[in-house]
């Protein structure tokens, strides 16, 4: 029934998000004086607003920090303190690549009865080094590093791989990037929560719980594929 599986990267094969988190804590507590919420929600704002000019990653979000920090500080923000925004981030990308439970069996298992795809957003850098350094990228025939995850970017990966969307699947923990758009354009996807999501990709429009499928973690993968196959 498939033609093509395809996997989000982030929190769907490894370990993200909680790196975000460490790091916002880090952040929160430079700039303690000035309380949680309000730190919280300046970033959240900022980093929003600068989606459409420094996309997704870490990338972006240092300089969210950082713009977030001049605005809390009226521009009193310190240099060692725009250094230790900096150093924050580099930790973050030299952080090592956890793989979720499950992950290297199942991407082996798949591969080697199906074609595998990997659709990832963020900053493209940073993203190919995340996929070298996971120790999957053998199991992928394709790769695709968007910067946004939309309907009509899952259309045009389809109509340049020459793939039906009834033949192809998508698996992600993002209901915003990796179901909703799947299942409005047709194609099918499975949903693996994982323990915790960016506010911003939990607003998503609404849609039926038929029109996808949840599972708990990444090992059930190959036994619904294999019943919907």
């Amino acid at each position: 029934m498939f033609e093509v599986i395809a996997f989000d990267a982030d929190d769907t094969l490894w370990h993200n998000e909680s790196i975000f988190t460490m790091t916002q804590i880090k952040f929160r507590e430079m700039l303690s004086s000035h309380g949680q919420e309000v730190v919280d929600q300046t970033l959240f704002s900022t980093q929003i607003k600068n989606l459409q000019h420094f996309g997704y990653g870490i990338k972006g979000f240092i300089l969210s920090m950082i713009e977030t920090s001049i605005e809390l500080t009226d521009g009193e923000v310190s240099g060692h303190e725009i250094q230790q925004i900096l150093d924050f981030g580099r930790e973050m990308l030299a952080a090592p690549i956890e793989l979720l439970p499950y992950v290297h069996e199942v991407v082996e298992e798949l591969s080697q009865k199906y074609t595998l795809m990997l659709i990832t957003k963020g900053d493209l850098i940073d993203q190919e080094t995340k996929i070298a350094r996971s120790g999957l990228a053998e199991f992928f025939d394709a790769v695709e590093i968007v910067s946004d995850k939309t309907t009509e970017v899952y259309s045009k990966i389809l109509e340049r791989h020459k793939i039906e969307s009834s033949r192809f699947m998508m698996i992600g923990n993002s209901m915003r990037s990796d179901i909703v758009p799947i299942v409005q354009i047709g194609a099918h996807a499975v949903h693996v929560p994982y323990l915790s999501t960016w506010e911003h990709e939990q607003d998503h429009p609404p849609v039926d719980a038929e029109h996808y499928t949840e599972l708990k973690h990444l090992g059930l993968l190959p036994q619904l594929i294999s019943e919907k196959g």
